[in-house]
């Protein structure tokens, strides 16, 4: 999570995959209750859903078998829903309301009331749980400096073929079959990559 520009403290692993990194940090968050980590989490996907590869995140998601885990990514989409790569993710639950707290979510939003990013959501969410600091984030700025995959999503859009550059650029003869492997995409999307970055490199003198 450190690596991926969620200030939770501890040294972070370098270029961390973003999508398993999300989905890592939600079950964190739902399943054993860190609400640090999920209000961290919520807050970076506020500042940087644009370069989440929405498709991947959507798959994923759609596998877990954790009810909490799917309502609390359905109700982000929810939120992000002027962006319409999250359409899909919203269904990915569809089930009753899910509050977020074990016990006590009905006194506090009685006191407090809902979450705004998660009205109306599958996810009942009280106003004074997750704290949303833009400060226990990276900016875009710097995160694009300190990760790789990243700083490539800013370049080319949030695909699987960003990551492919990134990790090019760490090892530049990763085979097509291993490059595919390692960034979750295709062969084919992975050897039209391998060309271009050969192509690229020689149009640089590289």
């Amino acid at each position: 999570m450190v690596g991926m520009g969620m200030l939770v403290g501890g040294e972070g692993s370098h270029d961390p995959n973003i999508e398993d990194t999300l989905l890592f940090a939600s079950f964190e968050g739902m399943e054993h209750g860190d609400l640090r980590v999920l209000a961290v989490l919520a807050t970076w996907f506020g500042v940087h859903s644009g370069r989440v590869n929405a498709d991947r995140l959507t798959r994923l998601v759609g596998l877990q078998g954790s009810t909490r885990v799917r309502a609390f990514w359905g109700a982000l989409a929810r939120w992000r829903a002027a962006d319409r790569r999250f359409a899909r993710l919203v269904q990915t639950y569809r089930g009753p309301r899910v509050d977020l707290l074990p016990t006590g979510t009905e006194f506090q939003v009685a006191r407090h009331g809902e979450d705004p990013r998660f009205a109306g959501s599958k996810l009942r969410a009280p106003a004074n749980v997750l704290r949303d600091r833009p400060s226990d984030v990276l900016s875009p700025t710097e995160l694009g400096k300190r990760h790789a995959a990243y700083r490539w999503r800013l370049v080319i859009g949030p695909t699987y073929r960003a990551d492919m550059w990134a990790a090019l650029e760490r090892d530049h003869g990763l085979p097509a079959a291993a490059l595919a492997r390692r960034t979750y995409g295709s062969f084919a999307t992975a050897w039209q990559v391998r060309r271009d970055f050969a192509t690229w490199k020689a149009a640089r003198g590289a």
